[in-house]
């Protein structure tokens, strides 16, 4: 019985040291972008954009997601190069348009999901 009750839950428990080391290798240009691409990404889900197609639509949490990215963009705006934010903020308008045709309920311009960062989307 070499395995003591600390050295169990050692090996179980993630190395955070390790895990430190790594992010701070990571550019904040690189964090940034990867953050926007996964929220593109759920977004793009909720609103059944997907093969699954409907299967996992929900507005209310494509919303949330979309006012998120617009966020981020528009907080890093200054922070990126625009290599880096022309894509995406091309990325946030397809899926606020995405939005606007998929919903029941027309939001006013302005009014949509990320709308008061980035002004009104029109489609």
């Amino acid at each position: 019985m070499s395995d003591t009750p600390s050295e169990s839950a050692n090996a179980d428990s993630p190395d955070f040291d390790a895990m430190a080391r790594d992010i701070a290798e990571v550019p904040a240009v690189e964090v940034i972008v990867t953050v926007a691409v996964n929220l593109m990404s759920a977004a793009a889900v909720k609103l059944g954009l997907t093969d699954e197609g409907d299967k996992y639509k929900d507005l209310d949490e494509a919303r949330k997601l979309v006012t998120a990215l617009a966020g981020l963009l528009d907080a890093s705006a200054t922070e990126i190069s625009s290599f880096h934010a022309a894509p995406l903020r091309d990325g946030l308008k397809s899926l606020q348009l995405a939005f606007r045709e998929a919903s029941l309920v027309r939001d006013e311009p302005g009014q949509g999901p990320g709308e008061k960062y980035t002004g009104p989307i029109y489609g």
